[in-house]
């Protein structure tokens, strides 16, 4: 795994990413959807393993799960987990921030 540096701090981040509003970021050919939820980071890949919406288009509901625009398919953000058993997992990127700024492991 490499670790990614996308924001010069955990604050930048913060400051540039909208609780609740899905973020999509493209990284090294990767399509990242980067989300603050309940004052943490998740990411989780950005197509929806149903039929390929871009889930950083849809929305975050109350119980911590992104919701594709295309067709309502829900999936846990800390797990990437489908909540309906007909779609399959998201994959899930780690975030860390330190010192040195904020980073996606690819």
């Amino acid at each position: 795994m490499e670790w990614i540096k996308i924001f010069a701090s955990d604050t930048e981040a913060r400051g540039r990413i909208q609780s609740g509003k899905p973020q999509l970021l493209v990284i090294h050919g990767k399509r990242i959807c980067l989300v603050l939820h309940e004052g943490n980071f998740r990411a989780v890949q950005d197509s929806c393993t149903h039929n390929g919406g871009s889930l950083s288009q849809g929305h975050v509901n109350y119980l911590g799960e992104i919701v594709c625009p295309w067709h309502g398919y829900r999936f846990d953000l800390r797990s990437g987990r489908a909540c309906d058993s007909s779609s399959h997992d998201l994959k899930t990127y780690p975030v860390k921030s330190d010192d040195s700024g904020f980073f996606i492991g690819i």
